[in-house]
């Protein structure tokens, strides 16, 4: 279990009053400001240095191996001279017109066209107070500009081969996010009001703010994303009422107490993502898929998966695929005498419920599921998106080493990874909010969950990265083994539902859509609108995003598109339709039987370190 530490009780939170309208900030009174603030913060930065340890081991510079292929992208932009001086030519005349319309505000002639606008989706940019003032305004389009000529020479570089084009695509991203200028005190026009409103008191705040996550992560920053102490699990998170009633090194099955007086014979299993924790499924129960599926009759079974120590560091792939899916099988089978489930998988759980499919079929066992149903899961790993970038020899190898000595990949570097797949919400946003404006976190239970991270084992999480990221040996016959056994996921006859959302930066769409066809049974493909969680957890109550569904079966995702028909709605209601097949007839509700504690149990609540 997690070691429980005294906290110190947190600073009295200090009030910042509403900004008025910024127009022009005057440059002597916010220049006085800085430097009382300075006054202010010099003993709590001196409290703050002495406080580090300066003998603690360097990392390594570069631990995502990123100069190797910059050094490489520069290379080829050399080799084509001609091609690059025109691109150097086609920005000085882009900054050149963008420079001669600011002028026009400048000198208070007229308002200057807004040759670069942000994505209506971009939050950095929607104060009022970026367009009210000539000065702002060009810092903005400036910072546009240049980062839609930066992004625009790397992705057009000809001679990349397409690792190297994809890291070196992701990091200029990277640096176009950290460097935008509503990051910093002097370029955001925000930041500069609640200086002068507060006199510098967000900003002693925002270092307090700092001081307290640094002392959280135990000497590295870890961003407060929520207040933590607005949520407890099984009060107001993770609060649908159940038993455990199965435990084994890696998992405890959760059973949910019926909340109708008849059920369906066929129970469901739910398999989740082993990255996070099981709760995203249950968080609030008017967006609880959980909740749902009981209230509709199911009689629900969900894994909630352990969260590892190094004394788990040899648990492989086989084990989770034994000690989860079939075990809770078992387990399910000894609570309702069923021998069949229909089960579904999350994310890497729908990756390990086609692993456990082909294992049963190499077997001759695959009656024991009935059917599966797989959420934004990717099977065929070649166009898995952006998490491509971490995976390399040299990273693998690099990680392989670090979690040889932990015996585990640790839950914070997880985090940070996927953190850096949308850098400006989950990263600088709260660096503005809590360092800079000197704000608390809203409490949000989403993020609360996205927080509460797990470790994954050294040895599973290796054959992972190897077998299913960087070879693909799913998708080929034979290309994996579990226990001696080749598997050949082209022969699952399981009847099976896919669930894909439109904006999935995890696990596109395309590449799930890729992973639907390669089964021998009959394949319902659905894709909903948003991303990897807010398109999968959507109830039809919320009436949200809505949903696209074909009965073709087409060899490009993009003709399938083109053909689907556009539902109002959520997914949850089709997938409620698609299942009525596979449920079996109704019978007396049943309670959970051999109990051990309460939902949501004990592995729930083991903290990662």
């Amino acid at each position: 279990m997690a070691e429980n530490k005294a906290k110190s009780p947190k600073k009295p939170k200090r009030q910042i009053p509403n900004s008025p309208p910024l127009v022009h900030p005057d440059p002597a009174a916010l220049g006085a400001i800085l430097a009382q603030t300075s006054e202010k913060l010099h003993p709590l930065m001196q409290e703050f240095m002495d406080k580090i340890d300066w003998n603690a081991p360097l990392r390594a510079l570069d631990p995502m191996n990123v100069q190797k292929a910059y050094v490489a992208f520069f290379q080829k932009l050399y080799e084509d001279p001609e091609r690059l001086t025109g691109m150097q030519i086609e920005y000085a005349k882009d900054w050149m017109t963008l420079w001669q319309e600011s002028a026009k505000s400048f000198l208070g002639e007229q308002p200057a066209r807004k040759l670069y606008t942000p994505e209506k989706t971009d939050k950095r940019f929607k104060s009022e107070k970026w367009d009210e003032s000539a000065l702002f305004d060009f810092i903005k389009q400036s910072y546009l500009l240049t980062s839609q000529w930066m992004n625009k020479t790397v992705h057009e570089t000809r001679g990349l081969d397409q690792e190297t084009q994809r890291k070196v695509e992701f990091y200029t991203k990277q640096f176009v996010d950290a460097m935008s200028p509503s990051n910093f005190l002097l370029t955001n026009p925000d930041v500069i009001q609640a200086t002068l409103d507060s006199k510098g008191e967000n900003l002693i705040k925002g270092f307090q703010n700092m001081m307290e996550d640094l002392e959280r992560g135990k000497g590295q920053l870890k961003i407060s994303t929520t207040d933590y102490s607005a949520f407890e699990l099984g009060r107001n998170v993770a609060a649908t009422p159940g038993q455990v009633v199965h435990r084994n090194d890696l998992i405890e099955l959760l059973q949910y107490t019926p909340t109708t007086p008849d059920v369906y014979k066929t129970p469901v299993l739910i398999i989740p993502p082993w990255i996070n924790k099981f709760y995203i499924l249950d968080l609030r129960p008017e967006n609880s898929l959980i909740k749902f599926l009981v209230d509709q009759g199911h009689t629900v079974f969900v894994v909630s998966w352990a969260n590892p120590s190094a004394a788990l560091n040899n648990k492989s792939f086989s084990d989770y695929m034994h000690e989860g899916i079939l075990d809770a099988l078992t387990a399910i089978e000894r609570e309702t005498g069923e021998k069949q489930a229909n089960v579904m998988g999350y994310c890497i759980g729908g990756t390990l419920l086609t692993t456990t499919l082909a294992w049963l079929e190499a077997k001759g066992e695959a009656a024991r599921i009935r059917s599966a149903t797989f959420l934004t899961t990717l099977i065929d790993f070649r166009n898995s998106g952006d998490l491509q970038v971490f995976i390399d020899d040299e990273q693998i190898a690099a990680l392989e080493a670090s979690m040889k000595d932990k015996g585990y990949f640790d839950a914070k570097s997880l985090k940070d990874t996927f953190s850096l797949l949308r850098a400006n919400d989950l990263i600088w946003s709260f660096v503005v909010n809590n360092y800079l404006m000197g704000k608390e976190p809203f409490p949000f239970d989403l993020l609360y969950w996205n927080d509460d991270s797990t470790n994954m084992p050294a040895n599973m999480h290796s054959f992972y990265l190897r077998n299913m990221y960087r070879d693909n040996k799913l998708i080929v016959p034979g290309g994996i083994e579990i226990d001696g056994t080749a598997i050949d996921v082209h022969k699952i006859k399981t009847p099976s539902y896919f669930l894909s959302t439109k904006e999935d930066h995890i696990a596109p769409w395309r590449a799930t859509y890729a992973g639907s066809l390669l089964f021998e049974g009959p394949v319902k493909f659905t894709l909903s609108g948003s991303g990897h969680v807010a398109g999968v957890i959507n109830p039809p109550t919320a009436n949200k995003y809505g949903y696209w569904t074909s009965a073709e079966k087409t060899a490009l995702p993009e003709t399938w598109f083109e053909r689907a028909v556009q539902h109002d709605g959520s997914w949850w209601s089709d997938w409620k339709k698609w299942i009525e097949t596979y449920n079996g007839e109704k019978i007396p509700a049943r309670q959970p039987k051999h109990t051990m504690e309460p939902a949501p149990g004990s592995y729930v609540r083991v903290k990662a370190n």
